[in-house]
């Protein structure tokens, strides 16, 4: 397995690096999409479903040379508390398309601004995971996705969800790889309520030295008890099975910290950029509405190219 660079930044950052030969992928997963035609591409459609008996709400933004007989990786963006889809779409940027050019977008809406985990949220982590598992199946009705190839991100509060999908072993299993960042992990602080679909799972997270919201050596957040990165990354690294220690490969005059791990011979299947003086915000080299609400900067690294680079190495596996 290849990890191949995205960019100045990411160049800097990331070593090309091989693996043992991949595992055959999954082939499985509703085409129904594939064939319908959208006269809007581009731009954000927004769509409802309903899951658990209420109307939950979701936007997507398809390429703009989408082909109706292309099957599309597809990404779910989960937004940050007191907040929506659309203002990670517009925080992230992950519509550009020098990032996802051949990708499908997915912004989904939290319940009352929120996703499951926290003590203040209003759905439960089974409402929220029902959401998802009908949201990816009324997307596949719509779009022609490419069923091995799902993937989440997510910030803050939604960083911490995209932990609690990784965590299930149903819904989460639909999924080919994770990134959150600055994620608030409330429902994995113990490490003990974490049944992965598959190991190794791909995991890369990006946090702030400086994080005072969800501070990196963890404690009492806003929303519940977080576990310290360091302590949270030893829980992944257990359960992939990775060889220790990582690779550390620092820049930056020390400001970023880059760990690799290799897990059962996939090199970079457990990933963390630790930004030193970073603080609750989406990483980005350009200046962002989350950089202006914590008070921070634009940092050295781009994270909506970089998670491009890590998910276009994992697929989800056959079995």
């Amino acid at each position: 397995m290849v990890l191949l660079s995205t960019g100045a930044a990411a160049t800097a950052l990331l070593r090309d690096v091989s693996s043992t030969a991949s595992p055959a992928v999954y082939t499985d997963g509703d085409t129904s999409g594939c064939g319908q035609s959208h006269l809007i591409t581009g731009l954000p459609i927004y769509y409802d479903v309903q899951s658990g008996g209420i109307t939950r709400t979701y936007s997507v933004h398809a390429p703009d040379n989408y082909s109706k007989s292309t099957q599309y990786p597809l990404i779910v963006g989960f937004h940050g508390s007191d907040s929506i889809g659309l203002f990670f779409e517009l925080d992230t940027r992950l519509d550009e398309t020098q990032y996802t050019g051949n990708k499908i977008m997915v912004y989904p809406d939290g319940r009352n601004g929120a996703w499951a985990g926290a003590n203040y949220s209003t759905a439960t982590v089974a409402e929220d995971l029902q959401f998802v598992h009908d949201l990816l199946a009324d997307v596949r009705t719509r779009y022609c996705i490419d069923s091995a190839r799902i993937y989440a991100t997510g910030m803050s509060n939604g960083g911490g969800f995209v932990g609690t999908l990784a965590c299930n072993d149903t819904v989460g299993g639909e999924f080919a790889a994770f990134a959150p960042a600055s994620g608030s992990f409330y429902t994995d602080a113990d490490g003990t309520s974490c049944t992965p679909a598959r190991s190794p799972l791909p995991m890369l997270e990006f946090h702030g030295g400086a994080d005072t919201s969800v501070p990196y050596e963890g404690g009492q957040g806003e929303g519940g008890r977080e576990p310290p990165i360091s302590t949270w990354l030893d829980y992944w690294a257990e359960r992939n099975a990775c060889d220790e220690p990582p690779t550390d490969d620092v820049s930056f005059d020390g400001d970023v910290h880059h760990l690799t791990w290799t897990c059962q011979g996939q090199q970079g299947a457990l990933q963390h950029y630790k930004v030193t003086d970073m603080k609750h915000q989406w990483p980005s080299e350009a200046p962002n509405f989350s950089q202006i609400a914590a008070g921070g900067l634009p940092t050295h690294i781009e994270a909506s190219s970089i998670i491009q680079q890590f998910f276009d190495s994992f697929a989800r596996p056959a079995v």
